[in-house]
């Protein structure tokens, strides 16, 4: 007889899967890109669309004309709120100094209650950094589809040399800087951002178990085999209920397919989001998230070694309503 087998249910690259502490997506490590700029970006999930695009692959449709589906972004301007500058320790990367506007927002400072804030702003306290990096926060409030106002904080470090991030730094300070000015199309990029949540779920739903059949005497239909012998505690990576989704993901190497401020969108918005004020970033599949939900941009780890410029014929502004 053939054995009924099946191999295990359910990834042990993500555990344990418990709800994410913050909506915010978390940055742990930056990739690299060419000149000096921003290592990453933010923005807002928009929804999605299609274009059509000439085919570079090694394909046969190569240098043919193909459709493809697209995530828009739309990112408003970040504000420059702080620098902090750090200094090698043999514990690592510690803060040396902090420099912070003197007048914020409303909003922002609501967000800031517990930090210290600098009556005069003290450039020469960055002299002596080993690396340089920018505080920056988001603007909700140029978006009309984010009802939470709440700024956002994000830490982001600036390629080059330490004399090259400094400058960029006090160019910067206390300004907005634009999407354009980090991201350009034919990059490749890491999209980061908590996935929509499913709340609590089964074993055949969360990990794809298999649905035991009609005449097994225990626990018949959605339910697992068997928790493990009595002699030991149920491990820890069997197949359980428990929450599903709103957790940290990230989509690696996703390719910007437009970087700009046309018109994306119909009369009536998009779906469930509404019209696009700001500029946008069109990048080509999907990416983790629902719409409105915040997501990081940033330069790729694991970047193909030859990237391909991007030739787009056409992006659909039709509404996707009733599809």
């Amino acid at each position: 007889m053939t054995k009924n087998s099946k191999p295990r249910a359910g990834s042990l690259q993500f555990h344990p899967r418990k709800r994410a502490k913050s909506i915010k997506p978390r940055l742990r490590s930056w990739g690299k890109t060419q000149g000096v700029k921003l290592l990453a970006f933010a923005g807002f999930k928009a929804g999605m669309t299609h274009a059509f695009m000439m085919d570079t692959r090694n394909t046969e449709t190569k240098g043919k004309e193909v459709m493809t589906a697209c995530t828009v972004i739309e990112t408003p301007p970040l504000f420059c709120h702080a620098i902090r500058a750090y200094k090698n320790t043999p514990y690592g990367l510690k803060i040396s100094a902090q420099i912070t506007v003197e007048k914020t927002d409303k909003n922002i400072s609501r967000l800031l209650k517990k930090q210290k804030k600098t009556k005069a702003p003290d450039l020469d306290l960055l002299k002596d950094a080993d690396e340089i990096r920018l505080v920056l926060h988001t603007q909700p409030i140029k978006v009309n589809a984010i009802p939470s106002k709440k700024p956002r904080l994000l830490e982001v470090p600036i390629s080059g040399s330490i004399e090259e991030q400094l400058n960029y730094a006090k160019e910067h300070f206390g300004k907005e800087i634009n999407v354009t000015d980090v991201l350009s199309p034919s990059q490749y990029v890491d999209v980061q951002a908590v996935t929509k949540g499913k709340g609590m779920q089964g074993p055949v739903k969360r990990f794809g178990v298999k649905i035991r059949k009609r005449k097994h005497r225990v626990a018949k239909g959605r339910h697992i085999g068997t928790l493990g012998d009595r002699g030991t505690q149920t491990p820890w990576y069997t197949p359980m209920a428990g929450q599903m989704g709103y957790h940290q993901r990230c989509d690696q190497n996703k390719i910007i397919l437009d970087v700009s401020d046309k018109p994306v969108t119909s009369k009536g918005g998009m779906v469930n989001y509404g019209e696009i004020k700001n500029q946008y970033v069109l990048i080509k599949g999907s990416i983790p998230g629902p719409r409105r939900r915040l997501v990081s941009l940033r330069a790729a780890l694991r970047k193909p070694e030859a990237a391909k410029p991007v030739e787009l014929t056409f992006i659909s502004i039709q509404s996707k309503q009733g599809r």
